[in-house]
This record gives structure tokens, sequence and C-alpha cells, in this order.
């Protein structure tokens, strides 16, 4: 397969200098480096392209070479692509690994967050609960302690990198660093395994967590339970379990942050005439005043009856609205007097339906504006 152009594989401009060629490079290698993407043969592919590319461009002579006769100018001078994947300069790859390359490798490393998912119904969330979960983790091997190895025998140093966990390999003019192949970075070794996690320090387990969930969380909320993640490698400390909220949806009330709303529906007659309903709230029941004449959409509050933040403050409000319901399946004597109600109305005009009125007038206007 013919190579790619130099400058293209790195996404720069013929004439561009050592500080853009340095960035271009720098950008693709925290993406694509072999360490970042283990077992990924594309992005294997596509560090050592861009290694091969950014050591000829960021030699002067090599690159006046490559401009004037393209690859044959360079052919069998990149040395790039033996070394494995690995750095070329230091300096541009130096948080790509970290303490890594500066530390000894094999050493106690802190183990991975998790995150669980905890469903609540309304009221759990809003009065607080507290809930038993089973988490599926690793844990430290009882047997080896956590090292890995037999009970009695300890893990040794690393004969090639001498306990550091990277080696560097002379290619040309250029020093190159490396994860240990034979320790895979651990710095150590392990030579008689233990038999209960087969040297790798851990074993799979299920706990049965308490978790205490504080009045007023809401879907996205987080309780962090320090120690509770991932075991720790060769010992390490363990990482953090983040329970996630998750509240289901109420059959009676909506949530909007701290306040709570409502919808009542309510007879035609009750809005005209008024009564007094029982409503519900989180806490019971509460009786609630309609005025006569109503209107569907009406809003009714009761303040502080909502939900007290979970981070402080004061509660919310609950918020009722109104929604009158047409009746359905009427007999015929409904039906009579219904008929008998809508002539007496419509001899009333206006007065008992103003806003239907004003809306018809301005239907009336507007449509005699259309016409000129």
């Amino acid at each position: 397969m013919a190579k790619r152009d130099y400058y293209e594989v790195l996404g720069v401009s013929r004439d561009a200098g050592q500080t853009d060629l340095k960035k271009a490079y720098r950008r693709i290698a925290m993406k694509h480096h072999p360490d970042r993407n283990p077992d990924d043969k594309e992005s294997e592919s596509k560090f050592k392209e861009a290694s091969e590319a950014f050591e000829v461009l960021s030699d002067d002579e090599k690159r006046a070479r490559y401009n004037q006769f393209g690859h044959a100018g360079v052919e069998g001078q990149s040395s790039a692509g033996a070394a494995d994947f690995a750095d070329i300069f230091g300096d541009i790859f130096g948080d790509i690994f970290g303490a890594r390359h500066g530390g000894r490798g094999g050493g106690r490393r802190q183990g991975a967050d998790l995150q669980y998912h905890l469903e609540l119904n309304l009221e759990e969330a809003v009065q607080g609960v507290s809930r038993n979960i089973r988490v599926p983790t690793k844990v430290h091997c009882s047997t080896c302690g956590g090292s890995g190895a037999r009970k009695g025998t300890e893990p040794v140093q690393c004969s090639a990198c001498g306990g550091i966990g990277q080696v560097r390999i002379q290619q040309g003019f250029f020093s190159v660093q490396q994860t240990c192949p034979r320790c895979r970075g651990e710095g150590k070794q392990i030579k008689d395994p233990c038999s209960a996690c087969r040297g790798s320090g851990v074993i799979e387990e299920s706990r049965t967590l308490s978790v205490k969930v504080p009045a007023g969380v809401d879907t996205g909320d987080r309780i962090r339970l320090s120690g509770e993640g991932q075991v720790g490698a060769r010992g390490g400390p363990s990482g953090d379990l983040y329970v996630r909220i998750e509240v289901r949806p109420h059959s009676v009330f909506e949530r909007d942050g701290a306040d709570l709303h409502c919808d009542i529906p309510i007879g035609f007659v009750d809005a005209a005439l008024g009564n007094d309903l029982e409503v519900p709230t989180l806490s019971g029941r509460v009786k609630l005043k309609i005025p006569a004449e109503t209107q569907t959409g009406k809003l009714f509050r009761l303040r502080g009856k909502g939900i007290t933040p979970v981070r402080g403050g004061p509660p919310g409000d609950l918020l009722y609205r109104l929604v009158v319901e047409t009746p359905v399946k009427l007999t015929s004597r409904q039906r009579e007097l219904l008929d008998e109600f809508r002539r007496i109305q419509e001899e009333q005009g206006s007065r008992q339906s103003p806003r239907r009125q004003s809306w018809f007038d301005g239907v009336r206007r507007f449509v005699e504006s259309l016409r000129g």
C-alpha cells in the first residue's frame, strides 16, 4: 500500500514550522498511542505512521530530501517505525504517561471508581431512605494479601528493567523508552503465583452495602462511598463507589426542582358553582376550596408543601392546576338539561362567556383586515 503524504498524515501545511509539527504530532500521539489503546491495531498503525512522518519532517536535512524526492528520498532512514511505537522525544510525551516514566513500576496503585444506579420512588427521594445494594466487584485476595505471589513468597524485581517498568532502546541517534515487555510495566515478576487468584492479586465477589439516601435527592445526584470501588493493584487502596440516583416518574405528582405539580380534573358544574375538594399531598390529604366561576388552567399554590432541597434552602411549593373535564356518555335527561342551559346562555350573550366572545371578536376583526 502506498504511503500517505507526511504533511497529510500530520495535518499540517508544507511550510509548517517546528512548533506546529510538534503540536500536530502531540495531538495524534495523545489519541493513538498504543499504551492508551491496547490491542487496537488501527491506533497502532496511525501512531506508527505519525511517528515516521514527524521524524522525517522535524529533521531539516531529511525534510529537504523528502520535499524534493518524496518518500524515495528518505527510504530506509526512518527509525520511528522500528521503535515499537515508543516515544521519540520525551518532552513531547511527558504527560501521556505521567509519573510512569519517572517512577518505579509495580508499586501500589489505587483502584478504579465504580458507579451503581439506584432507583427510588418519589416518596423515598423526598423523605430519604436507607437501602441495601449488592455490588459485584474485585477485592484483594485474602490468600496472598493482594501480592499475587504464593503465600510465603514475594514478587521479585524484574531483571529486564531493574524494577523501573520501562526499558530504553537505542535507535540510531534516538534513545527510545518503552514499556518493559517482560513485566509489562509492573517492575516486578511473580515467579510462583498464588493458586487462589492465579497471580492477579484480586478475586471477584459481591458485597452488600448499606446506602443512606438523604432527603431531597433528585435524578442525577450521586452519593460517594469512599473506598468501596475497585480494589487497587498490588495491595493499593480501593477506588470509590458512586451511587447515582434515578427517581421514577410518579402517578400523581411531577417534580420541578423543589416544587411539585399536580393536575386536578374537575367537572364543569364544580368549576361553575364552586366546591370543596380533597386533594393529595405527599403527607396526606388537604381540602382545597374551589371558588365559583373557576376557569380551566387555574393554579392553586400551597406554600412550603413541596420538597426541601438536599443541599439546603427553603422547601418548595405544591401547585395544583385545575383541568375542567367535559362529561361523556350523557343520559337523555342530561342532554335535555344541557340543551336548556345552552339556550339560556345564548340569551345572556357575552356576559357569561367573556373570553369566548372576546376571542370571536378578535377573529372577526382579523378576517375583516384580510379583506382590506
